[in-house]
This record gives C-alpha cells, sequence and structure tokens, in this order.
C-alpha cells in the first residue's frame, strides 16, 4: 500500500484546493491518504532571524517526517494574484530550509483549480516550472475552471473534466 499525501495549497478552512485533492485522494482506493490541511496550523512566518533564533518550527519537522514516509504526492495550488497563496509559499520555503529536495523526486499529481475560468492556471505553470528544482517529480497537471460549476459534492460534473483527470489519476498511480 502506497503512503500518498494530499496537499491543498491554501490556509483557508473551505478551501477548494484541499477539496480537490481529497476528492483525488478518495480515488486512489488501494493507497493510504494522509492529508495535510494548512487551516488551523500555527506556521510562523518564515525569517532566517527566527531559524536562527528558535531553528525548525515543530511543525514542520512534523510535516517534513509525513513527506519522508509518502510515496508520491497529489498537491492542488490556489492562486492567489497569480502566484502560490501566502500560506502555501511559507511551508515550502521552510520545508526546503529542512531539505532542499522539498518534493523527494517521488511522483506527483499537480493541480490548481479556482472559481473562474483559468482555473489556476498561472500558479499551475509556476508550480511546474519551479518545483523540479526543489525535488518536484511533477508525472502530469491538471487545472479545474469554474470550481463552482464543475464540481459538488459527488465530484466533477463535467464529463470531459471528469475524464481527463481521471487519465491523469491513472498516469501518477502508474509512476508510483
Amino acid at each position: 500500500m502506497k503512503k500518498i499525501i494530499t496537499l491543498g495549497g491554501s490556509n483557508s478552512r473551505n478551501s477548494i484546493n484541499k477539496a480537490l485533492a481529497n476528492y483525488v485522494g478518495s480515488q486512489l482506493k488501494d493507497d493510504e491518504i494522509i492529508s495535510i490541511d494548512l487551516s488551523g496550523k500555527n506556521i510562523p512566518l518564515y525569517s532566517i532571524d527566527i531559524e536562527n533564533e528558535s531553528g525548525i518550527p515543530q511543525v514542520i519537522t512534523d510535516i517534513n517526517t509525513q513527506f519522508d514516509a509518502a510515496d508520491g504526492f497529489v498537491v492542488s495550488l490556489a492562486e492567489h494574484n497569480g502566484s502560490y497563496t501566502a500560506a502555501f509559499k511559507n511551508l515550502y520555503d521552510w520545508m526546503s530550509r529542512v531539505q532542499k529536495e522539498v518534493w523527494r523526486n517521488k511522483p506527483m499529481l499537480l493541480m490548481a483549480t479556482s472559481p473562474g475560468g483559468r482555473g489556476g492556471q498561472t500558479v499551475l505553470e509556476t508550480a511546474a516550472k519551479g518545483f523540479p528544482y526543489l525535488g518536484g517529480n511533477i508525472t502530469t497537471t491538471y487545472t479545474l475552471p469554474f470550481f463552482g460549476k464543475n464540481f459538488s459534492e459527488d465530484g466533477i460534473v463535467d464529463d470531459a473534466k471528469a475524464a481527463e483527470l481521471s487519465e491523469k489519476v491513472a498516469v501518477f498511480q502508474a509512476a508510483l
């Protein structure tokens, strides 16, 4: 049984990206899913001064241990002004201080969604270019535009987008 981390790149309690990542996790029936929820995590804003004075926060050490144990990642990034959310970027910065290859060269399904028509495409493109420098082994990417229209409690509503996601999940699973 593979251990897969699902992560929505937002600290919103009602994150649509967390919902998408967790939905994909629910589709991985033969895998153990470890959902990392950034809402409620008390992660200090990264600063070299904090690191020098206090070291790596325990919450980061704990997440790092989970990353070490994982066989793969399902990451869905929220987009704020065309980039990562502050919460995700802060986590990413801290994690890179513990281990340069944050993603450990383990297979990743990289996604984004948003309420708008581009579906977080800009942040997805940024991450797809940047993650490999920190150990990102991106097997495939997926974007879901118009989240409110295209997603329900039962999953992806749009048949074409649902079929596309199924194909992407299959590619990811084959890489594990």
